[in-house]
Formats: C-alpha cells, structure tokens, sequence
C-alpha cells in the first residue's frame, strides 16, 4: 500500500504468501533504487468527495457546532478514523 507499484504473488499457505510477499517487495525496492525510481507514492492532499446530500447537509451542521469549516472538520473526522485503522 502506498507504492508505486504492484506485484503479483501465489502461494499455497498463509506462511508462503508472507514469505512470496516479502521476496516480491524486496525485489520491486531493488528495481526502483535501480532505476532511481521513488518507490511510495507521492500524495497531493486533494481528493474530491461525493456524498449524499443529506450526509452533506450534516457534516456541515457538525462542523459549524464544532467552530470549523467543512474541510477542518472532515479533515479531522478522517485523521481519527485513519488512525484507528492503523492500530
């Protein structure tokens, strides 16, 4: 996740993927430094939402009862969940 690149992989067990996986990222790093390629992609901070609009019409009502725009509480809403996933 994160990279610039994928790779495909197959194995029999669960130990096998893990150690395929692990051959196969080593193997797309060593191509990318090869070939003086950054290996993680490179993030703009903008992406474009559709939702609802009655979802559009709440987070907006959030964020005004929480003092922020839109975009500071959306930002803020999707850094919390971002992190709880992370763990």
């Amino acid at each position: 996740m994160g990279l610039n690149g994928g790779a495909d992989f197959y194995a029999a067990d669960v130990e096998g993927l893990k150690r395929e996986g692990e051959i196969s990222l080593r193997l797309f790093l060593d191509a990318c430094k090869r070939r003086g390629i950054e290996p993680r992609k490179h993030f703009s901070g903008k992406f474009s939402l559709r939702v609802d609009p009655a979802t559009h019409e709440a987070a907006v009502m959030a964020a005004a009862a929480h003092g922020q725009s839109l975009n500071q509480w959306a930002t803020e809403a999707i850094r919390q969940a971002a992190q709880a996933e992370s763990c």
